[in-house]
């Protein structure tokens, strides 16, 4: 925790610091591009790793330009990118792009175009009545569209819509499970007062013990997302996969109103138990990975979970708390009241709505008070109590615990966490790789949107050496 006192950080100059950093549709808060740090000069040299030099054309070479605003290009490049594993599809995305263009960028345009795609696909398509395959992938898109829209609905004008796409979402995630061959199985694993709902895939040729990879989402995937960086290919590896909602995430933060927890080996443990049960998972085979803050998450589980064979952070996050700017952290100091009042008097009546609604939205998974005052259109009071939180979730002194195999992800351009998966890197005592997914191959940015059958080649064939022998 950092605190700046008044004298230093007062009145004026705060408030312009502020103000000028998260502008823009809070392109450093969403999703800047901001070069990562240059790895130590004293680091160790990782057992694997792949780089390559940036040019120095821009912040960040190669990206494709769909939206001006990095935030919106970001998520337009995750849905183009998903187009690989048929979460998206080229035209579909590139039309939305266009349309989204000609009307003029905002949170309400791309919500609306992309809630629209997503409506389209759930009904029949003109001509022949659908086959199953089709309805099944016409679903998959829906759940990526409907996941793009809500993603920006705080910002819109129906705020208070967020539950109703969050369904329709699900639904069309649900509509897709249903039809897979074999379907998912599907459970509520017992936590707390709110039960975990996973998805179990298996593949065709479901018999006997199989390796399986626990997929964790970060602070605002969908489960769509989990199809494009883990089920699928785990799948045409002959793999089983387990996708779940944890606490601020999906159905636990939209509908059970259930905030992120530091102690996510309360989440993963209730899993590992859930599989250990079942007589097609290979338990000396369970894998487990962490996709963009989950890279945070896994590993905290994978400290205090022994039966985890292998851990994959994607990438790897100390301090999710880092992720956010500087002069934002600044605000929180030892005291409450104090904090509030810098947030309510100082920062709020400075923040343009674009800026406004990101900070609605990466606070959200950590209120239910900050995410039901978003839905009212209006903004949280106590930056505090999630500032805290979020805190909380540092792993720096518990990442010497994990004693798995481990590989650590990391981007050219990492916008959230910069310098982070090296640092976890050099911290692991455990058998360690560090892979680095560069610009030479389209792969740059936090979670490669551009790349992820990369991303996924780079993450399964690791897990298969790792596991082969375990």
């Amino acid at each position: 925790m950092t605190y700046v006192s008044s004298d230093r950080a007062s009145g004026p100059t705060r408030r312009t610091a502020l103000a000028g950093l998260v502008g823009g549709a809070g392109a450093v808060l969403a999703a800047g591009c901001t070069p990562s740090g240059a790895a130590p000069a004293n680091a160790p040299t990782p057992s694997r790793t792949a780089s390559a030099p940036a040019s120095a054309g821009g912040p960040t070479p190669g990206v494709m330009t769909l939206f001006k605003d990095p935030a919106f290009n970001f998520n337009g490049l995750l849905a183009l990118g998903g187009s690989g594993y048929g979460a998206g599809e080229v035209g579909e995305v590139l039309t939305a792009v266009n349309a989204i263009n000609k009307a003029g960028l905002s949170a309400q345009t791309y919500t609306e175009t992309f809630k629209k795609l997503g409506d389209q696909l759930m009904e029949a398509p003109q001509g022949s009545k659908p086959g199953t395959e089709t309805t099944r992938f016409r679903a998959l898109r829906a759940a990526q569209y409907y996941g793009q829209a809500l993603f920006f609905v705080l910002g819109s004008d129906d705020p208070g819509s967020e539950e109703q796409l969050y369904k329709a979402g699900r639904g069309a995630w649900d509509k897709f499970c249903e039809l897979c061959d074999p379907a998912p199985v599907t459970a509520k694993v017992p936590y707390g007062k709110t039960p975990l709902p996973v998805w179990f895939f298996r593949p065709a040729d479901s018999g006997g013990r199989r390796p399986t990879v626990i997929l964790t989402n970060g602070s605002d995937g969908q489960n769509v997302d989990m199809w494009t960086y883990g089920v699928s290919a785990a799948l045409e590896r002959g793999w089983n996969a387990l996708v779940y909602d944890g606490p601020g995430q999906g159905q636990l933060l939209f509908v059970d109103r259930v905030v992120f927890t530091p102690r996510w080996e309360t989440v993963v443990t209730p899993l590992v138990d859930w599989l250990a049960t079942r007589s097609d998972v290979d338990t000396g085979k369970i894998a487990l990975t962490g996709l963009s803050m989950a890279g945070n998450l896994a590993p905290r589980a994978a400290a205090f979970e022994n039966r985890i064979a292998a851990l994959v952070a994607m990438p790897g996050t100390l301090s999710p708390w880092l992720g956010f700017p500087p002069e934002l952290r600044e605000i929180l100091t030892p005291d409450k009241e104090e904090t509030n009042n810098i947030w309510n008097k100082e920062v709020v009546p400075e923040l343009p709505p674009s800026a406004a609604a990101t900070m609605k939205k990466r606070i959200e998974p950590f209120s239910v008070p900050a995410m039901l005052d978003a839905r009212e259109g209006k903004m949280f009071t106590d930056f505090y109590t999630p500032a805290r939180l979020i805190a909380s979730l540092d792993i720096t002194d518990v990442v010497g615990r994990i004693k798995m195999p481990t590989l650590v992800l990391d981007y050219d351009y990492e916008q959230f966490y910069p310098g982070q998966p090296r640092q976890m890197f050099d911290k692991l005592t455990a058998p360690k790789d560090y892979v680095k997914l560069t610009t030479a191959t389209g792969a740059q940015l936090h979670c490669s949107p551009m790349a992820p059958q990369q991303h996924c080649e780079v993450v399964f064939d690791w897990l298969q050496e790792k596991l082969s022998g375990s």
